[in-house]
């Protein structure tokens, strides 16, 4: 089943989601005058414009905190983690693709959140309800789209990638029973996403801008100490992106489509472009001003694939980390070791915290879809689903975990992309100043 998966994953990345990635982004560059690269100024203006409101509209939530959740649920172990099995399999050129799929990415997400925001619908919580399954029926002109959509996302939503690696790095990090770990970490994941999406945000925002320092920081001097190895591995990743890699150490090698499926696909899966999730987040939001806040997104994908996503992949290529037999969950965690004491415990907590936010995040989308699919009972069904699934996964291999993660994504990007094709004319890029 694993080995279908992992074939099926190759096929979809490699070609329908490389295509549907290249088109739409293209189409958005050139349509929007490239808005992500030569408004990257205004946008960041727009971000911290949102500090100073205060708005007297009581339903939904605060645009930063739909932000904060929005990257919670991006910037995680997926960045640490879920980014170097791409050249783990891949090869250093797969991080090449990875850049590509984050710049024409940001402008994908843009308009899925954008559409996400104009369809939207006020609910009898003070609140919004939004995503694909309210735009995806305008664009296929079919009811059950928008179902399909929910069920797919009600198994991506259950995060068993993250769940898998946090309990994999706290139990034989810090010598924890694992079982004692697995039930704890499924108490407190459903614990607090029973607090909504709001929750969510009021924990991200405390989190993930320590994270974003601290990590940076780290990796920087990292960097700095084997600068000699830096040249040689942009022109590795440069290289490995267009020929073929022949084998290096515990490397096996890889092909030029190879590289393209594991940068896509891993990319797409941490900075969650083409998914859903960041409609359905946002559109919570207590805001009218649906373009400023759309072009958060990009600021997202920035953090997330230029920054930490780069960066985690710098640090075990300079340090050749990459190449050694080690399990992919401490890869990061080896390279910082070698310069930083106490990885064993610093990184088992760092993961959690990252993981924590990303599994938080994803669940509450989750739920919403449920909700779609039946008010009553689908946050029940969804319940017993997580409670079942997220234990029951910690037990197997991390990179079949991801692979199923990776094909539900590869999926839903598919849909996803397609019915932001057909609805293109709709999006509006700009920063509401015209």
């Amino acid at each position: 089943m694993f080995q279908l998966f992992e074939i099926l994953n190759h096929f979809i990345w490699s070609h329908v989601a490389f295509l549907l990635i290249m088109v739409l982004g293209l189409y958005f560059s050139f349509f929007s005058r490239f808005f992500q690269i030569w408004r990257i100024g205004g946008i960041f203006r727009s971000f911290f414009a949102f500090f100073g409101i205060r708005t007297t509209d009581k339903r939904g939530i605060h645009p930063l905190k739909t932000f904060f959740a929005a990257i919670g649920g991006c910037i995680g172990i997926g960045n640490v983690v879920g980014i170097c099995t791409a050249v783990e399999i891949g090869g250093p050129g797969a991080l090449f693709w990875t850049w590509i799929g984050g710049l024409f990415g940001m402008l994908i997400q843009y308009a899925e959140v954008y559409l996400g925001l104009k369809y939207r619908i006020k609910n009898e919580k003070n609140n919004y309800d939004g995503g694909p399954m309210y735009f995806l029926p305008l664009a296929y002109k079919i009811s059950w789209i928008a179902p399909l959509f929910c069920i797919l996302f009600c198994i991506y939503g259950v995060e068993i990638f993250m769940f898998n690696v946090m309990a994999s790095s706290m139990s034989i990090n810090w010598g924890v029973n694992f079982h004692v770990i697995v039930v704890l970490l499924l108490i407190a994941t459903i614990g607090v996403a029973l607090g909504g999406i709001k929750r969510v945000g009021e924990v991200c925002s405390a989190i993930i801008p320590f994270f974003i320092l601290v990590f940076f920081a780290m990796c920087l001097w990292v960097l700095l100490s084997n600068l000699a190895e830096v040249p040689s591995v942009f022109a590795s990743i440069f290289k490995g992106a267009f020929s073929s890699q022949a084998a290096q150490g515990a490397f096996a090698g890889s092909t030029v489509s190879l590289a393209i499926s594991m940068g896509l696909s891993r990319g797409a899966y941490s900075g969650d472009i083409g998914i859903g999730y960041n409609s359905i987040i946002y559109a919570e939001a207590q805001t009218k001003e649906f373009q400023k806040l759309s072009s958060l997104t990009i600021i997202g994908i920035f953090l997330d694939t230029f920054v930490i996503s780069t960066l985690s992949i710098l640090i075990i290529l300079s340090t050749g980390v990459w190449k050694s037999d080690i399990n992919v969950s401490f890869m990061v965690q080896q390279a910082l070791s070698l310069h930083f004491p106490y990885m064993q415990h610093f990184m088992p907590f760092f993961l959690f915290l990252l993981g924590f936010t990303t599994i938080l995040a994803y669940f509450t989308a989750g739920v919403k879809c449920a909700k779609f699919l039946s008010p009553k009972w689908g946050p029940l069904v969804y319940y017993a689903y997580a409670s079942f699934s997220l234990p029951t996964f910690a037990y197997v291999d991390t990179h079949h975990a991801l692979n199923i993660m990776s094909f539900a994504g590869a999926i839903l990007l598919t849909i996803n992309l397609v019915g932001i094709f057909l609805l293109r004319k709709r999006v509006i890029f700009g920063l509401d100043e015209e």
